[in-house]
């Protein structure tokens, strides 16, 4: 069974590696290589109560939750002591969300709920209004409503059964914008930043010259690896559509051959690109095989044996080494990833031995590529 999965494995890498070397580098739109700079999220805490829980919220040992419902029931005219509260049905919570770009008062957004305090379970709990701020401290938004728990968690007399996190939840739409975010795409120095995902210093220029070639002559310039320095409009187009036109260029990006590997899993992906020099793998193993035999001895059965004669287990232990012939492997100049794997499944190599193996290539110098391992 074992190895009908391991040579299905094998044949499905061989499969992904064989179409690589066809795969040529296509050409996509700037917007999906790089962003305007000051488009961006911006993130929004708070801190509130969800209650309505059935018997699953904080215990008595959550001060800053007693305090927190006194100090809520306060705000109606009723005044408690936090030792005059004793409740299972209300749990102190952190709210997280994202405020995207461009968000204007009215907007929705949606809301993450996770406990703080010792609660069980967030199932049908009901987050209070609550204000949510940015890092100057400022209320951009206010979350209240029905939390979402895509787990649950029951116990009885020591027995529990739980599934996922139910200490977690979502409220989505949750959030009420009140303060959008006033976002400047225009510097003072008069230019529009584009700034790319992966800096690389061809795509850079590639993306310069788009631009020049959609806008005119001498409208961008390469900053550096990651920034485009674009002029921005003069009167003549609306701000949009002189961003709809920069961010609709074709570019074709440039990419370092890179090969990954992913140890836990025995994953190894790389590019089309990716080649390898003249090398020669040499590639054994050596077999240890233990074994212990038990035999039993038995004294001569004499109606009078003795003091000191009694049965004894004695141990036969045998150690057998194998070790299989070296089988070399060799690979011209130009090789890809695709024939290196080819050539070391015919000798019946493993996948953690191929990772060993591009590991080895790579120190040697004869593999062009970036290895990266995760």
């Amino acid at each position: 069974m074992m190895r009908g999965i391991s040579r299905l494995y094998w044949s499905l890498v061989l499969i992904c590696f064989a179409f690589a070397p066809i795969v040529e580098a296509s050409s996509v739109r700037l917007k999906e290589l790089a962003r305007i700079e000051g488009v961006r999220e911006n993130s929004l805490f708070g801190y509130g109560l969800v209650v309505g829980l059935a018997g699953t919220g904080d215990t008595h040992r959550s001060k800053a939750t007693l305090q927190s419902i006194a100090n809520t029931l306060q705000q109606f005219g009723i005044s408690l002591d936090s030792d005059e509260i004793a409740s299972r049905n209300v749990a102190a919570v952190t709210l997280t969300a994202k405020l995207p770009p461009f968000a204007n008062s009215g907007d929705m957004i949606d809301v993450n709920v996770s406990s703080m305090g010792d609660a069980r379970s967030l199932v049908g709990g009901t987050l209070l209004l609550a204000p949510l701020k940015a890092v100057n401290g400022k209320i951009y938004a206010v979350a209240q409503g029905q939390v979402s728990v895509g787990g649950f968690s029951y116990d009885l007399n020591g027995n529990v059964v739980q599934k996922n996190h139910p200490t977690v939840g979502v409220i989505p739409s949750g959030a009420s914008v009140e303060r959008g975010l006033s976002t400047d795409l225009v510097g003072a120095d008069g230019h529009i930043n584009v700034i790319l995902n992966q800096p690389d210093f061809t795509t850079a220029s590639r993306i310069k010259n788009a631009i020049n070639k959609t806008l005119g002559p001498g409208k961008a310039r390469a900053v550096h690896a990651g920034k485009i320095s674009v002029v921005a409009p003069a009167g003549e187009y609306d701000l949009v559509d002189y961003l709809t036109r920069i961010e609709n260029s074709v570019i074709e990006p440039d990419r370092i051959a890179t090969v990954v590997v992913n140890e836990r899993t025995g994953t190894v992906v790389a590019g089309g690109d990716v080649t390898i020099d003249n090398v020669t793998i040499s590639h054994g193993n050596i077999k240890v095989v233990i074994s212990t035999d038990y035999q039993v001895s038995q004294p001569v059965f004499v109606r009078e044996p003795g003091r000191g004669v009694s049965t004894v287990v004695v141990p036969d232990t045998s150690i057998d080494i194998e070790e299989s012939v070296a089988e070399p492997v060799r690979l011209s100049s130009g090789a890809s990833i695709a024939d290196l794997v080819t050539a070391l499944r015919q000798i019946k190599t493993s996948t953690r031995d191929v990772i060993t193996i591009l590991q080895l290539i790579k120190t040697a110098g004869a593999l062009h590529a970036q290895l990266v391992i995760q």
